[in-house]
């Protein structure tokens, strides 16, 4: 493209199904279908394209395509809270390897080194910068009840502009993450059941 592309421009792309357990072997003819465009900011003119998956006629939803289903009210507005953990080698960002840090009570909206750590912040700060160069409507962040959890907030207009903006930061997010060698941990209740809170929409 000569210039950054509009969603009219791209065209349908296909794939092996069976490689992402949306086919079987045998009949493995997927398609891409975009139906949102940013621009990447780490990526020189990179774009990234948010796409549903469509059975090979490119009109057909795939069933695993839950976005198709969605009632589109272009006028109604969304403010999501997306909770997470950090993790790394197995456990919260910043639990020790044995037990469970102190308990929950400085963590949120925490600052300072023994409540967030070393890497955190850096991670929710960059995140929050790229979303916001990628046009992703990203509203502000914060540590959360539990060492090792953040909430980043997003509020959109139109129901699947919204959610598209909530998959897309979560994308940039566990991308970002990779350089830290972090991981993004969105189970409700990864710590099973215990007194720690869990995460959430």
């Amino acid at each position: 493209f000569d210039a950054f592309p509009t969603l009219e421009q791209l065209p349908l792309w296909g794939f092996d199904g069976s490689s992402t357990m949306q086919a079987e072997g045998r009949s493995s003819d997927c398609v891409l279908k975009p139906v949102a465009v940013y621009p990447d900011p780490v990526r020189t003119n990179g774009v990234l394209v948010m796409c549903e998956v469509m059975m090979p006629d490119g009109k057909t939803p795939h069933p695993s395509n839950s976005r198709a289903t969605i009632i589109d009210d272009e006028g109604a507005w969304f403010g999501f809270e997306q909770e997470y953990f950090f993790y790394k080698n197995g456990r919260p960002l910043g639990f020790p390897e044995q037990g469970y840090p102190a308990p929950q009570g400085p963590y949120y909206t925490g600052v300072g080194y023994k409540n967030v750590g070393d890497i955190a912040r850096q991670i929710v700060d960059e995140h929050l910068d790229i979303c916001l160069a990628a046009g992703i409507n990203h509203e502000g962040i914060n540590a959360e009840v539990a060492k090792g959890q953040w909430e980043f907030q997003v509020f959109g207009k139109g129901s699947k502009r919204a959610a598209d903006e909530v998959w897309m930061a979560r994308y940039l997010l566990q991308r970002l993450t990779e350089k830290y060698g972090v991981d993004v941990e969105y189970h409700c209740k990864p710590l099973g059941d215990t007194d720690w809170n869990g995460s959430g929409m």
